[in-house]
């Protein structure tokens, strides 16, 4: 009877530190070291992608002052986050004459609303309308 008796604080107190770390180990690291995020702090981003097919009659130098034009909008408009932007090498032939994406990234919507009508931005569209055969844009929301 006594040796039951010894054994069940035993026991009790080892319940008691296997629950706990089944309760911290559910939270995951960054809880039990105090990192905790929540939903809104993951950190997610706004894809902005935009696809254009140029006019044959455009020139080579023509599109590639409107691609160097395009490149300068993050240095002219600070809410873009980041941008990269390439030239269509896909084998599989479903590109529709696209031939240019660039990709802007934003933090927020709200980011994206001050990039729409910003001067710059416009100011590209402008330059950009007379050589524009064919443009698609497609945003989405990354996780990070």
């Amino acid at each position: 009877m006594l040796h039951s008796i010894a054994r069940r604080p035993l026991q009790a107190s080892l319940f008691v530190a296997l629950l706990g770390i089944a309760i911290l180990g559910s939270f995951g690291p960054e809880v039990v070291r105090g990192q905790a995020q929540t939903d809104q702090e993951v950190s997610k981003m706004l894809r902005h992608v935009v696809l254009f097919q140029f006019k044959p009659t455009s020139t080579p130098a023509d599109v590639q002052r409107l691609v160097d034009a395009f490149r300068k909008l993050p240095s002219q408009i600070d809410v873009i986050a980041d941008f990269e932007y390439g030239v269509n090498n896909s084998p599989e032939g479903l590109d529709g004459g696209l031939t240019h994406c660039f990709l802007l990234t934003f933090k927020s919507e709200a980011d994206r609303a001050v990039y729409l009508p910003h001067p710059a931005h416009l100011a590209f569209v402008a330059i950009l309308k007379p050589h524009l055969e064919k443009a698609t844009v497609v945003d989405y929301w990354a996780a990070k």
